[in-house]
């Protein structure tokens, strides 16, 4: 299941992304404006129940993505790019929910630059490394799907 020495790796890539976006969201464009921010409270990681796709975006997503999915997380102020909303992915794909793209992206990342890297932080690696990543990736995506505005 979920190895401590997976979890300190969790733990450590969520800090340091945190950690990097503080430090550069504030820069102007000399690199010397500074702007005011909140600090980031740490929080270890939640081990939601792969069979629950609300519990699972609320404890894996919803800091950045928001608990409504419409993008305006508590974390929003940290990135660089600000996450789309969840809830238009039908309407951005001619009416139809593309449930393939969600679970690929959840399972593969995205070459979104706001991601840092093709991982979404500190999630990205744990779907794809537990033995239940199918359960979690598919409840995940069927919960996003129920969020689609009409």
């Amino acid at each position: 299941m979920f190895t401590k020495k997976f979890a300190g790796f969790a733990v450590a890539t969520g800090l340091l992304i945190a950690t990097s976006t503080m430090m550069f969201a504030g820069q102007g464009a000399m690199g010397t404006q500074e702007k005011a921010q909140t600090p980031i409270k740490k929080v270890p990681i939640a081990h939601s129940k792969p069979e629950s796709g609300p519990q699972m975006f609320k404890d894996y997503c919803a800091v950045c993505h928001g608990i409504d999915g419409k993008g305006d997380g508590p974390a929003v102020e940290y990135l660089k790019t600000p996450p789309p909303s969840l809830r238009t992915l039908a309407r951005r794909n001619d009416g139809k929910y593309p449930d393939a793209k969600v679970k690929a992206i959840l399972q593969f990342g995205t070459p979104s630059k706001a991601h840092g890297t093709s991982d979404m932080p500190v999630w990205g690696p744990m779907f794809r490394s537990q033995d239940v990543a199918v359960l979690r990736i598919t409840n995940l995506t069927d919960y996003l799907q129920t969020l689609q505005d009409k």
